[in-house]
């Protein structure tokens, strides 16, 4: 929680200041590939994480990893995080920082579920529902393959959810057969 703190703090003085430099998209495009990097690569996490790794290691690590492939507003950022000894937030501020791009650009995301694959055509009315029930102007729409769900949907649109599975559907079915609906003699 602390550390989500801590990280949401660097998320927006670098959202300013990529916004002040012209250099959002790059930052953002950076962040998008450390987060990729750290979900691919647990040991890399955990060398970020490591109390026993010294900081001086760990920043030469992301030196030479880093310091070519992204903008030097990004390589500033983890430059100051490694000299305050910070760097474990790197995974958590690479993660949010897409949350708050997403926030200042307008773009509403949403996970869809279904049984298969879904085509063009019924992605883009499914985005037209999204752009409704958030009042965004864009969306991501993050596609997921469940196979348990029978079939139909499951829409997640911020706080809201919209179950239109078979599974759902059985699962409300069987709650009704649950409960108790005669009254015990004495």
């Amino acid at each position: 929680m602390a550390d989500l703190r801590a990280a949401s703090r660097y998320v927006k003085s670098l959202l300013g200041l990529a916004v002040e430099k012209n250099a959002l998209d790059a930052v953002h495009a950076d962040m998008e590939m450390f987060s990729r990097i750290c979900q691919e690569n647990r040991p890399f996490v955990m060398m970020l994480k490591s109390p026993v790794i010294r900081h001086e290691k760990k920043r030469a690590v992301l030196e030479k990893l880093f310091s070519t492939r992204v903008n030097p507003l990004t390589m500033a950022i983890v430059d100051i995080l490694t000299r305050k000894n910070r760097e474990g937030l790197l995974p958590a501020i690479a993660s949010e920082f897409h949350n708050a791009y997403n926030e200042f650009k307008g773009i509403g995301k949403a996970t869809l579920t279904t049984t298969l694959p879904i085509d063009k055509t019924l992605r883009d009315s499914i985005e037209a529902i999204v752009k409704k029930l958030s009042d965004k102007k864009f969306v991501e729409l993050e596609e997921k393959v469940d196979k348990d769900l029978i079939g139909g949907f499951i829409l997640n649109v911020g706080d809201r959810q919209i179950d239109a599975s078979v599974k759902g559907k059985l699962r409300a079915i069987e709650m009704k057969f649950m409960e108790d609906h005669y009254e015990k003699k004495i």
